[in-house]
């Protein structure tokens, strides 16, 4: 701990007034407003990585033949700070983001960041724009991460150079209901990714690639979609940013195995953890399609939920394609789907014991 000095202040920057911001807090809506400062960072070729600095938030200045404009050469992460009832506030496992941010880059062949300096871009912005960090009942400061080709050049090669940038921005739920039962639309005719794909990496490609699914699902009355493995389009992987789990009747809890194709989440490990210390028996498996269509149908499966760091730990109440249409257990949130996000925003928030650890101080 104690890497903000990374990340110095370069110069003064402009800042919203505390009237401008506090009227900004009332009324959070994910990722539309953003602090006064952002991190940066940059990777050349033969130098490694130099100028972290604290800048003020604001536009970019890139050459259309920056690399990433056209091949895609970008990863990026999320994570969460949360401010405690003492004023304080932490952040949860950014050690785990920090690392998965280096294998996402390793994925794309891009220079991997240290964690030392991922941590304190965290540490150096949170400490910088503390009074952004909101104190509502289920509000933060998310945190974007991200790097990319900065290279202005149209060869087709791994970047010289790499630009690292962090914002951040003040949210609320992710989804406008909360906590409650979301509609997925499972698809058959897309693929988020392939064995030996970008699958497993954080970036935006992958993204990119869910959008149109995305609003096949929203035109069928869903708020998301769920994907299918690209080999045989039978077993369920995870939505477009959410890893997914199912619970049976006696209370063994599966997910998908991490099988290159899917992201490994912190929330899924955190949620797993919890489950396991709990006595749950948990299975990391391949789940076919027709073993979870059976099982809602029979009551076998009595909830499927759906977790990651924006959202932390949504319910799905329906399941639905162009050839089913399924309600999981009395379409409200089962009684495991509610204990684990309790427990795990508990922890979060600093109103449970932190057994684990997971808790990273970013302002005391």
């Amino acid at each position: 701990m104690g890497f903000a000095d990374r990340f110095p202040i370069s110069a003064p920057v402009a800042r919203k007034s505390a009237a401008d911001r506090a009227a900004l807090l009332q009324d959070l809506k994910f990722g539309r407003e953003f602090t006064d400062h952002m991190a940066r960072a940059v990777y050349t070729n033969g130098e490694g990585w130099h100028s972290q600095e604290l800048v003020g938030y604001g536009p970019l200045s890139l050459s259309p033949a920056t690399s990433v404009f056209h091949y895609a050469q970008e990863v990026f992460e999320g994570l969460k700070a949360y401010r405690h009832a003492d004023g304080s506030v932490w952040a949860f496992r950014p050690e785990r983001n920090a690392e998965r941010f280096q294998r996402s880059a390793r994925r794309l062949a891009m220079a991997e960041l240290p964690v030392e300096d991922f941590l304190g871009s965290i540490e150096a912005l949170v400490a910088a724009d503390r009074e952004w960090v909101p104190s509502d009942p289920d509000s933060s400061l998310y945190l974007r991460p991200f790097a990319f080709g900065s290279e202005p050049y149209l060869g087709v090669h791994p970047s010289n150079e790499i630009t690292y940038l962090l914002i951040a921005s003040p949210v609320g739920p992710y989804f406008a209901t909360g906590f409650s039962p979301v509609s997925i639309w499972v698809t058959r005719e897309y693929n988020r990714a392939a064995p030996g794909g970008t699958g497993a990496a954080k970036t935006g490609g992958n993204y990119a690639s869910s959008m149109l699914p995305t609003n096949e699902a929203y035109a069928h009355g869903c708020q998301q979609v769920c994907f299918l493995d690209a080999a045989t389009d039978t077993l369920l992987e995870e939505l477009g940013g959410m890893n997914v789990m199912v619970v049976m009747d006696d209370g063994t809890v599966a997910t998908p195995r991490l099988s290159g194709t899917i992201l490994e989440g912190v929330t899924r490990d955190s949620v797993l953890t919890l489950l396991r210390e709990g006595g749950s028996a948990v299975q990391e498996r391949d789940i076919p399609m027709t073993e979870l269509l059976d099982g809602v149908r029979s009551g076998r499966i009595r909830e499927v939920f759906a977790c990651g760091t924006a959202a932390v730990i949504t319910p799905i109440g329906r399941l639905a394609a162009h050839d089913f249409d399924v309600t999981v257990g009395d379409g409200t949130p089962g009684e495991v789907t509610t204990s684990l996000y309790n427990h795990l925003t508990d922890i979060q928030f600093g109103r449970a014991e932190d057994a684990h650890g997971w808790l990273y101080p970013l302002v005391r």
